[in-house]
């Protein structure tokens, strides 16, 4: 793993292993902020086949709650320099999602009725495609080429 530390320390180069119950957070929820969240909603739900639970009491009848999947959190820099070239962004969040075969899962997703902006490009960490949602803001969906935190 070239340039990848591996722990919980810049001094670890070791796999560090958590019992679930050492853990403060136990998840990430994420969220989308939809101008048309029944139509997200049927999305995530239909075309991308994620279990929910549905909040009725609390959201109503439909507010459904999904899960995810395995997840990590990365971050980066407002500004960076990389290679000579200089990167600015703004302070923001972002989902994506990773999948293991990028190809495949495009295929299986458009015969879902999923459609993509563009094609697949390199972007180094992994191979990068934007997906549309229904009354929401593109997701990435990429292949990463890096090491996955997840399953630490």
């Amino acid at each position: 793993m070239n340039g990848f530390v591996i722990g919980n320390r810049p001094e670890s180069h070791s796999l560090r292993l958590f019992q679930p119950f050492s853990l403060m957070i136990t998840s990430i929820h994420t969220l989308i902020y939809s101008d048309d969240a029944p139509a997200t909603r049927a999305f995530l739900r239909d075309v991308l086949g994620w279990p929910y639970v549905e909040d009725a009491q609390g959201g109503g009848a439909g507010w459904l709650i999904f899960k995810a999947g395995r997840s990590e959190m990365g971050v980066h820099p407002t500004h960076s320099v990389y290679d000579g070239k200089t990167y600015e962004s703004p302070r923001h969040h972002l989902i994506s999602l990773m999948c293991d075969d990028i190809s495949h899962t495009i295929t299986e997703l458009k015969g879902k009725g999923a459609e993509f902006r563009g094609e697949v490009q390199d972007h180094g960490y992994g191979l990068v495609v934007m997906m549309a949602v229904p009354g929401a803001d593109d997701i990435m969906l990429y292949e990463p080429k890096h090491p996955l935190a997840y399953s630490l």
